[in-house]
């Protein structure tokens, strides 16, 4: 995308993954989740480059990297981030993940045994039971979604993103969250990751929680439709020493509800996770 250009292409598995790196300073990379791509830190990432060396990138089957028709679960997602991470040349980085790619840093830490001087967790996908009920229906029935006609899609995914936004996002606003699954072969990789989505990626690392080795912060939209902010209470609970934050007028993707507020955290977390 032209408004989010990412320049930079690592191979992983045969495959192109997109990123970019700005700015200079400590380190600080971003982690998006699904349906999404780099492209929520749109609002966020820009406040940093005058202060840190920003990383952010789109996981296999997302955004601007390759969309294969193969495996793009979680159970590869952190073999990427962890990859990537060497690849940058990045020890102890402060990480910043939502949905998804919550789960994919606390994989990446827990079982490739990456190291973060910070984790700053917004929404995460973490305890089970997950999924949105369209989510939960596509996993039952990938082949009749991957073929419907364009211009069903084209009605469905807007209307699937707006569920994860609390303000009413208009149109202009909400198309590059739209663009990467219309057409082809956009269709059948957005119902592929979903038919993909599979609990045993989160229930691998639950026990493990506890032994987070690095200061955690979460962040949760009050009215998150998506996952109900109880799990992140309960995820709370299972990490020692972490601080939650209920963020107020904010759905799952906090991101475009209230972004001042996920920057104003990180702002305060990371002085403190030092």
């Amino acid at each position: 995308m032209a408004d989010w250009p990412l320049a930079q292409t690592y191979r992983f598995n045969g495959h192109s993954v997109r990123y970019a790196v700005r700015g200079d300073g400590p380190p600080l990379v971003f982690v998006h989740g699904t349906p999404f791509s780099s492209y929520v830190w749109h609002r966020i990432a820009p406040h940093f480059i005058t202060t840190h060396r920003v990383h952010y990138f789109d996981l296999l089957g997302y955004g601007q990297s390759t969309q294969p028709d193969g495996d793009v679960s979680l159970g590869v997602q952190n073999q990427l981030l962890a990859q990537l991470l060497e690849h940058w040349g990045l020890e102890r980085p402060d990480v910043v993940a939502h949905d998804f790619g919550g789960a994919t840093a606390l994989r990446a830490h827990l079982l490739n045994r990456k190291d973060y001087r910070s984790l700053t967790l917004i929404d995460p996908v973490a305890l089970s039971p997950w999924g949105s009920p369209f989510v939960q229906h596509v996993r039952q029935h990938e082949a009749a979604f991957s073929g419907l006609p364009d211009y069903i899609q084209q009605a469905i995914v807007p209307a699937y993103i707006r569920g994860a936004i609390k303000r009413k996002i208009p149109d202009h606003e909400l198309a590059p969250y739209v663009r990467p699954w219309l057409g082809e072969p956009g269709q059948a990789a957005l119902y592929r990751q979903i038919a993909q989505m599979d609990e045993r990626y989160t229930r691998e690392v639950e026990e493990l929680y506890p032994t987070v080795r690095c200061p955690v912060q979460i962040l949760w939209g009050e009215d998150d439709q998506w996952i109900p902010i109880e799990r992140g209470r309960a995820l709370h609970q299972m990490i020692a020493g972490s601080q939650f934050h209920a963020i107020a007028n904010a759905g799952h993707l906090v991101q475009e509800d209230a972004p001042e507020a996920i920057v104003a955290a990180i702002l305060r977390f990371l002085p403190l996770a030092g």
